[in-house]
């Protein structure tokens, strides 16, 4: 799962990406507004943790923009204003939750996962496809209540091809999902197909049916077969 933190507080931004990267979600920083309109308009992100007061702009802005490109972003404003105005109107324009400074960390934590559950996975915590089985919480995959172990990569392609069901998802775009700024730093994607080879391998062995399709030339498509 791949976060933005849009905070111009280099330690409070430092903290957070430390915390949540020890939860397993991939975290890239925008500390100043331009950072951040530039990152929104190139990537996709599950969840934009927004300060509004940034040194040259104004973070409502920037879910003025998300709004205008009809972005699903989920957006949990964190700023130290406390006003009731300024929550109302992050509200209206899409934010899907407000949390004030000083927080901690784990609150932070457990909004974020809340928001990406209820837009991806209908609010469940566990996931279920015919003889699949996926607990979020855990981090566990069964197949046919039979334990599988995945690698934390192989995890969280298996969590963003369901989340994106049906979708043909590009090698590019998994490739950035996986690796964040880094992505376009590679020379080629071959990393991707070697994670998305050894899924496959682990869910077909376990005795899973053939969801994960590739689609030639383009990337790969999970079919939601009921």
């Amino acid at each position: 799962m791949k976060i933005l933190i849009v905070e111009d507080e280099a330690e409070l931004a430092k903290s957070i990406s430390e915390y949540l990267s020890g939860e397993d979600y991939l975290c890239e920083n925008a500390g100043t507004f331009n950072e951040a309109m530039n990152k929104i308009e190139t990537f996709d992100y599950d969840c934009i943790l927004l300060d509004i007061m940034l040194p040259d702009g104004n973070g409502l802005k920037i879910l003025e923009e998300l709004k205008k490109q009809q972005k699903q972003d989920g957006v949990i404003i964190i700023s130290a204003k406390n006003a009731l105005d300024d929550k109302i109107e992050g509200l209206k324009l899409g934010a899907d939750d407000y949390l004030t400074k000083p927080f901690h960390l784990s609150e932070l934590m457990a909004r974020v996962y809340s928001i990406i559950r209820r837009k991806q996975f209908s609010s469940s915590n566990v996931i279920k496809q015919n003889e699949l089985q996926i607990d979020l919480l855990a981090k566990s995959v069964a197949v046919n209540n039979e334990p599988i172990f995945l690698t934390k990569k192989e995890f969280d392609l298996l969590i963003y091809f369901i989340g994106n069901k049906n979708k043909v998802i590009s090698k590019s775009t998994l490739a950035e999902h996986l690796s964040g700024d880094f992505a376009d730093m590679l020379d080629n994607h071959d990393f991707v197909y070697a994670h998305v080879k050894n899924l496959k391998k682990k869910l077909y062995d376990a005795g899973s049916e053939h969801y994960l399709k590739t689609v030639y030339g383009t990337g790969y498509r999970w079919e939601a077969i009921e």
